[in-house]
């Protein structure tokens, strides 16, 4: 079991499912966790469950507000926050694109996507300021590289939407806060019917294949090993389409963003700010 001892964890959804597998890992681990999700029995039974190395924080976290509370609650509970999982999350709705009503997909977005995008902002830079290592990890899913789930396209879209805006924000951090997604594939969690979930891969087993992963700040954080499957599906029809129809050519850098800014950079003699 990987270290974190000392440490402190702050889990959105972190009542149940995957957020509380990977908690009870954390605690296991010598750490503390701040567990924020809705209030109510659920989230108390989790917390009492973890003793004192738990803390409970009722958030609801499509309301900005609250987890500007929740970062000043976290931060001010052990004096650190040494791991971020933006993990809150709700399964999306079914039917053809043209069926699902637009407000009902918007309001999935507040909860899959800008609860996501809203707990990057309030702690990634307190998690700056400080003087040691940490990590942000958002809750993606194997949605995010294909569609696993059909007719699912606003919770797929969300999950591509988060994957996209992590691989930004790694850019945006300085070296000592690592940032990364979590890529769950089936795992028995009360995000869909009972009677399906059941099926997946068991929360626990889950959260030891995935936590040293985190902790080892990796960019990406799997544990379903026939994801690779489908991902080199699409991989592949992408090359495909490069080879057929943009071949590579000499040069053919020439388009490329990053490439012609460092060259018109390297060209003012290196400056730029």
């Amino acid at each position: 079991m990987a270290d974190f001892s000392g440490k402190v964890a702050v889990i959105t959804g972190g009542a149940s499912g995957i957020g509380l597998a990977i908690a009870r890992y954390l605690v296991d681990a010598g750490g503390a966790v701040v567990l924020a999700d809705l209030p109510g029995e659920r989230l108390d039974e989790a917390a009492s469950a973890l003793g004192d190395a738990a803390l409970a924080v009722p958030t609801d976290v499509t309301k900005p507000e609250q987890i500007e509370s929740l970062a000043d609650v976290a931060f001010g509970w052990r004096g650190r926050v040494d791991l971020l999982l933006n993990n809150a999350g709700v399964g999306g709705p079914r039917g053809k694109q043209w069926e699902v009503d637009p407000d009902v997909a918007r309001r999935h977005f507040d909860v899959n996507f800008w609860s996501v995008w809203e707990g990057c902002r309030v702690f990634a830079p307190r998690m700056a300021a400080q003087d040691h290592p940490s990590a942000i990890y958002n809750t993606a899913s194997e949605n995010a590289f294909f569609c696993a789930v059909p007719q699912s396209g606003a919770y797929i879209a969300a999950k591509h939407a988060v994957l996209g805006m992590t691989e930004s924000l790694r850019e945006d951090v300085p070296d000592h806060v690592s940032v990364g997604t979590l890529i769950p594939g089936w795992v028995a969690t009360a995000i869909g019917p009972e009677q399906v979930m059941k099926y997946g891969m068991d929360a626990d087993r889950f959260a030891s294949i995935v936590v040293p992963q985190m902790l080892a700040g990796e960019r990406f954080s799997v544990g379903h090993a026939y994801n690779v499957v489908p991902v080199h599906e699409r991989i592949d029809a992408l090359d495909a389409a490069f080879a057929k129809f943009a071949p590579r050519y000499e040069g053919d850098d020439e388009y490329d963003v990053r490439t012609v800014i460092a060259r018109a950079n390297a060209g003012r003699g290196g400056g730029g700010s």
